[in-house]
């Protein structure tokens, strides 16, 4: 089955995995001297890697898959939160990109990088993108055009179909492509392929710099105001396209001094995807199709902009099914948003509580946005209603904050809703709120009281508490007291602000 597929079958194929484990052979991890079984599959790729690949089934999706199949023990060894080792005797607690230099020393190893490089096809047998400026003569064979009769532009042709026998469609106009050889004269024809559109975007955002410049694509002054090009922000598509091909395209022009800068881009940010409601890929063959207009039409351009800033974080490849059901959830806390300026009103009294609601959400909101986790700056912002739907009133001022929160999600609805409020500027030309930090912090926090790790009791103090009497008050509650009884007290763990851990 394996000799019958190609490399980009076992690429893209479907999730079976087909594997021979090799009986009475084992592989010795170095890290701990643990035996591991040998398998031989067929998703592992001959280019991949060095040799025998160690499998990582808890932290690789086709891993995982295969470990599944075969019901192969799967061991979690980095905490998905904070990207740290577990499970992993010394190595526990630092991050996976550090350990990963560390194991390796510590195996006695050596840091390897494999670079997966590809031919690129540039042509393509369409009208559409730029003639390739190369002709080909039987005396001389093919041979580029003079410098002088570049760029080489398209003809004006009326019938954009290829030609019968297969040519592109630029092989029907004959005026064009019919010319003498540049070398010998003779009669010759013009290469009527065109290049691939990615030749254009490859180096298209130099030309944004200085896009009148007709002496050259971009001014060196040009280029120093503008590149290189702070965030680059794209799907798993460019990675192995546009980044790369711009790229190379930029150091090849570094290399003959026409840019200052040996890379475009200073960052860099994959995306996620947005599944259909059945968890796949959304595709018209598969019928799970989510139109944005249609969703539109019912429920708002806001609904739709929030819900997708809200289902997942943005900062962060993942795959996050369309939920009809989020969407609507959406829907009704933007409605609650709309209710809000019911409550404004000049008598509004103040409330510490929500003040400090209201200027953590500030500080949150603005750092999550930042960051891109607009998923985390949304879910603030709903914490941040349901504390100021409990009062009667609201001022005038909060009421504002809260629009300019909301205004990069909901851009429509905060700009009708400012407006509303007396407002004759753009809620989009406003200043952004600043938090107080005095006024950030809680005065109480709530702790959950463990012993041996087991949830038992809470209590509430005060949050400025030294740490001293904060365990000394989490001894002293009565239903801990139980759980301890006649028991030796061996330490007391405090997580600040989350709990106190007794260890008897």
């Amino acid at each position: 089955k394996t000799q019958k597929k190609t490399e980009m079958d076992r690429m893209t194929g479907s999730k079976e995995k087909t594997g021979v484990e090799l009986k009475g052979v084992k592989a010795i991890n170095p890290g701990n001297k643990e035996e591991i079984p040998i398998w031989i599959a067929d998703y592992v790729l001959l280019g991949y890697g060095t040799g025998a690949i160690m499998a990582v089934p808890a932290h690789d999706e086709r891993d995982f898959e295969f470990a599944k199949m075969f019901d192969l023990p799967i061991r979690e060894v980095i905490n998905e939160k904070d990207n740290t080792l577990i499970d992993s005797s010394e190595f526990n607690g630092i991050s996976s990109e550090e350990a990963k230099t560390k194991i390796t020393e510590a195996v006695g190893g050596r840091m390897k990088t494999t670079y997966k490089l590809r031919d690129w096809g540039v042509s393509h047998q369409r009208y559409w993108g730029c003639p390739i400026p190369m002709i080909h003569c039987k005396k001389c064979g093919t041979v580029p055009v003079s410098e002088d009769q570049l760029p080489i532009e398209l003809p004006e042709i009326d019938d954009y179909m290829p030609r019968d026998d297969g040519r592109s469609p630029l092989a029907k106009a004959e005026e064009w492509m019919i010319v003498g050889c540049p070398q010998c004269g003779e009669k010759a024809e013009r290469e009527t392929d065109t290049l691939d559109t990615f030749i254009d975007s490859s180096w298209y955002y130099l030309r944004y710099t200085d896009p009148h410049n007709d002496k050259e694509f971009a001014s060196k002054d040009a280029q120093k105001a503008w590149m290189p090009v702070d965030f680059y922000s794209g799907g798993a598509e460019h990675t192995t396209m546009h980044l790369l091909y711009s790229r190379f395209f930029h150091k090849a022009l570094f290399d003959i001094g026409l840019v200052a800068d040996k890379e475009p881009y200073t960052r860099r940010m994959n995306r996620g995807l947005i599944l259909g409601p059945d968890g796949n890929k959304m595709s018209k063959s598969k019928g799970n199709v989510i139109s944005p207009d249609d969703v539109v039409e019912k429920l708002g351009a806001d609904t739709v902009r929030t819900y997708l800033a809200f289902i997942g974080p943005y900062n962060e490849v993942g795959a996050y099914p369309w939920s009809p059901d989020g969407i609507v959830g959406i829907r009704r806390f933007l409605e609650r948003v709309w209710r809000l300026q019911e409550k404004v009103s000049d008598e509004a009294v103040a409330d510490e509580t929500v003040e400090i609601i209201l200027n953590k959400a500030i500080k949150k909101v603005s750092k999550d946005i930042e960051a891109l986790k607009f998923n985390t700056a949304i879910s603030q912002l709903m914490i941040l209603l349901n504390a100021l739907e409990k009062l009667a009133n609201i001022d005038k001022v909060w009421y504002s904050a809260v629009l300019v929160l909301i205004a990069p999600f909901a851009p429509h609805m905060a700009e009708e809703l400012w407006k509303a409020a007396g407002n004759t500027t753009s809620i989009h030309k406003e200043s952004w709120v600043q938090y107080d930090p005095n006024r950030v912090e809680d005065k109480e926090m709530t702790l959950a009281l463990q012993v041996n790790g087991k949830v038992r009791d809470e209590i509430s103090c005060d949050a400025a508490l030294a740490e001293d009497a904060i365990k000394k008050q989490a001894l002293e509650s009565e239903v801990v007291q139980k759980w301890i009884e006649e028991k030796e007290v061996q330490k007391i763990i405090y997580v600040p602000g989350k709990l106190v851990n007794i260890v008897v």
